[in-house]
């Protein structure tokens, strides 16, 4: 299973940026789907999950309102709209694969997840 991660960039603060990941060597449909982000100097956090089928969410405090993930199983990609970003949101954006998670219970234990994609830059300048 591949993941490849793409739409990060470098903008300002109160724009707005869309990630998307393309899943490929599986089906997509049994797996539930989170964003990851890493900031230098930290550890990796929990930005947002979606199950299988799109019909549960989560988005962690921070991003709260400003973040929304989404998905289209007939192209295999799952999505992060990200708008209003600020300065601390600057990381390296990470999507990751678990199959047959549950979103309730699971979905935000980074342990959990059985594949992750390479990563994709996200600067936000005040």
């Amino acid at each position: 299973v591949q993941l490849q991660a793409s739409g990060g960039g470098s903008v300002q603060a109160g724009d707005s940026l869309r990630l998307s990941c393309v899943v490929s060597g599986s089906r997509f449909p049994n797996y539930a789907m989170g964003w990851f982000r890493q900031a230098p100097g930290k550890e990796r956090e929990f930005v947002g999950g979606i199950s299988w089928d799109g019909g549960s969410t989560i988005t962690t405090d921070p991003v709260k309102g400003r973040f929304t993930i989404s998905r289209d199983n007939a192209k295999n990609t799952v999505y992060l709209q990200m708008n209003s970003l600020k300065p601390e949101d600057t990381a390296v954006y990470y999507c990751a694969a678990g199959f047959m998670m549950v979103v309730q219970t699971q979905i935000q234990n980074i342990q959990k997840y059985d594949y992750w994609g390479q990563g994709t830059q996200v600067t936000v300048s005040s």
